[in-house]
């Protein structure tokens, strides 16, 4: 067992999206992003400066998918708006992060912070606009500060996670077919039927916004898979959970998986970011 944070050359991470079939924009955005801390040595008589520590030091590895709504327009500012604004705010966080904070699990007001900002700056940009222009997006976003992992879940856009064989969806769609499941008003069966399955309860920028952190302990036998549901429309979990378990890359199976969609039918914008660590060779001779 591995356990260790892995390092840079061990993350095998690939993100992909595509405007489908159908529509004319693409209103998803994702991002992957690698947040370190560095120590630059100006001046030194040391002999070995070399050895220092935290010369490039990794604190977090972020990936986030938002899936815009509100016409090519609104959609895509919303979703590249929330990102942005998230990024910005999270990095800005971890300025303070140390080891003890993480552990005591004190990144969770950090990203309460991030869904807010996030949908206040999409709430002003509409206001900005004007004539009623309807701006909002869902947020998934993963943050890695080992040995932990965080999510952030507005709105439908998904988080699974793949482990010894098996695919498990950790969020949940915050729609209101989902909800109306949850208070057993709907069956299974009548959810997946209903009208109100890709209507969203909360988003980034809509009426309610009710983000939810999960905390989950990391694992190199972890395969994280984020999408938006141009995905899950017309890729079973089956058949992700097929894909995933006979990966070669996560550049390879992102592939795969957005070829599956198209052919599918490709209804709507499909946006798939895919991540594992990948023990070195000389880590695995070790084990």
């Amino acid at each position: 067992m591995i356990d260790r944070k892995p390092h840079d050359e061990e993350i095998d991470v690939y993100g992909l999206s595509d405007r489908g079939k159908v529509r004319k924009k693409n209103e998803d955005h994702f991002l992957l992003a690698s947040v370190h801390r560095r120590v630059n040595i100006i001046d030194t008589n040391l002999a070995e400066s070399a050895r220092l520590p935290l010369a490039d030091q990794r604190l977090a590895f972020i990936a986030m998918v938002a899936d815009g709504v509100g016409g090519a327009t609104g959609g895509e500012r919303a979703s590249a708006i929330a990102l942005e604004t998230a990024t910005r705010y999270v990095v800005s966080s971890l300025d303070c992060y140390d080891r003890a904070a993480a552990v005591e699990g004190s990144m969770t007001p950090a990203l309460q912070g991030a869904a807010l900002k996030s949908h206040e700056a999409v709430l002003e940009q509409a206001a900005n606009e004007g004539d009623g222009i309807r701006m909002a997006t869902t947020l998934t976003l993963w943050m890695g500060v080992w040995p932990w992992y965080y999510l952030l879940q507005v709105g439908d856009s998904r988080y699974y996670l793949f482990r010894d064989g098996q695919l498990s969806q950790i969020t949940t769609d915050q729609t209101i077919a989902q909800d109306l499941l949850d208070q057993g008003v709907f069956t299974r069966e009548i959810a997946e039927r209903s009208q109100f399955k890709n209507v969203l309860s909360s988003a980034i920028g809509g009426e309610a916004s009710l983000p939810v952190i999960t905390r989950l302990r990391a694992d190199w036998n972890n395969v994280h898979l984020l999408c938006t549901d141009g995905l899950t429309k017309h890729v079973s979990d089956a058949q992700i959970a097929d894909r995933l378990s006979t990966m070669t890359s996560s550049k390879q199976v992102c592939e795969q998986l957005m070829q599956d969609a198209l052919e599918g039918g490709g209804t709507d914008n499909i946006t798939i970011i895919v991540g594992r660590a990948t023990p070195s060779e000389s880590t695995q001779l070790m084990g």
